[in-house]
């Protein structure tokens, strides 16, 4: 990790932006705010990044970038998943916050993330390592989703899991939780299913 005053004023700036707007959101922080974080005049923000809504989209680029693991990455093997949540405390506030508030590049990124999931899924299924779905995309999104729970609900989780330790830790405990639900099933017949196919069938019905 480097040190503040090995960064450059513009990265200095980029960083206390992510902080601020990951823990207040874009809308209750102002420029000056951010510039006092940063130890730099307001006039510089403006000057590197022209408005704060220049300063948002380069957060949203730089997190976006630092998901996908750099320029050029792929995202079939899903690893952006992983960084997601090994990513720093600030970065993962940031993201939530981002998912939450329509951040174009958070929304692009969530239908990246969702389609390469769905082709592993599906490579999955052809390995006989998942089990086939009648919906794979509605599948595929529902498992993103319950992957990114923690990035939006951390704060919740916190409160419902009482002495959980560290962040990691209560990471690894939902972790672990939802993939034993995904690997060893949850209920024990069809019956919730059933129900629910009922309901869609009848809302189906003229």
């Amino acid at each position: 990790m480097r040190s503040d005053s090995d960064l450059t004023g513009r990265a200095r700036i980029r960083d206390a932006a992510l902080k601020l707007f990951g823990a207040e959101g874009v809308n209750r922080v102002s420029v000056r705010a951010i510039a006092a974080r940063a130890g730099v005049s307001a006039a510089l923000v403006l000057h590197h990044f022209g408005s704060k809504e220049g300063l948002r989209k380069a957060c949203d680029a730089y997190v976006v970038e630092m998901v996908r693991g750099g320029p050029g990455a792929d995202l079939d093997d899903v690893s952006g998943l992983a960084a997601m949540l090994e990513a720093s405390s600030a970065m993962r506030l940031y993201l939530g916050r981002a998912f939450l508030d329509g951040s174009p590049a958070a929304a692009a990124l969530f239908d990246d993330i969702v389609a390469a999931a769905e082709r592993w899924l599906e490579e999955g299924v052809r390995t006989g390592r998942v089990r086939p779905s009648d919906d794979p995309r509605a599948r595929a999104a529902v498992y993103v989703t319950w992957l990114l729970a923690p990035l939006t609900f951390g704060e919740h989780l916190t409160r419902a899991l009482p002495g959980g330790g560290s962040e990691t830790d209560r990471t690894l405990r939902t972790s672990r939780a939802g993939i034993e639900i995904f690997t060893r099933g949850l209920f024990t017949d069809d019956r919730v299913l059933d129900a629910w196919d009922a309901v869609r069938e009848e809302r189906r019905s003229p």
